[in-house]
């Protein structure tokens, strides 16, 4: 890994959960090293679209939910959006089963949407990119 995501992790939930960190959801502590897997196993820029698709395949299993359809599941939207199937290494498997890992751990924390963790893992591989980060939360309620 070629940047500290787990210090960029923990930044981007102190501007999207606020401070101190003891009023942070029970489950943040759990799902960095979840992330930190994948993030490791794919690297930086991967990683972000992972994170991203991971988004979409949390959306696609809310809309089932909602619409009281039928609901493949986390996971096999989540294989969907990443197409892991057509192309399983050790790394993608590593990511893939990391991402179901954290999905889980998720459920059972309901003061928080898997979605903040997938937005702030975005941010944080940004920060190791070069690209730019999200603005803290003080800068952010001014606006």
């Amino acid at each position: 890994m070629t940047h500290n995501f787990g210090l960029h992790f923990t930044q981007e939930l102190g501007n999207h959960f606020g401070s101190p960190t003891d009023s942070w959801p029970a489950s943040a502590e759990q799902v960095t090293p979840f992330l930190a897997i994948v993030v490791n196993a794919l690297g930086t820029e991967d990683s972000e679209r992972w994170f991203a698709a991971a988004r979409r395949a949390h959306r696609s299993v809310v809309n089932a939910d909602e619409t009281q359809a039928y609901n493949f599941g986390f996971a096999r939207y989540l294989d969907l959006e990443t197409e892991a199937h057509q192309g399983l290494t050790l790394p993608v498997v590593a990511a893939f089963e990391a991402m179901k890992g954290l999905y889980e751990v998720t459920r059972w924390d309901s003061s928080v949407d898997v979605d903040a963790f997938f937005e702030c893992a975005l941010q944080a591989c940004s920060l190791g990119s070069g690209q730019p980060a999200s603005a803290p939360v003080a800068a952010a309620a001014t606006v």
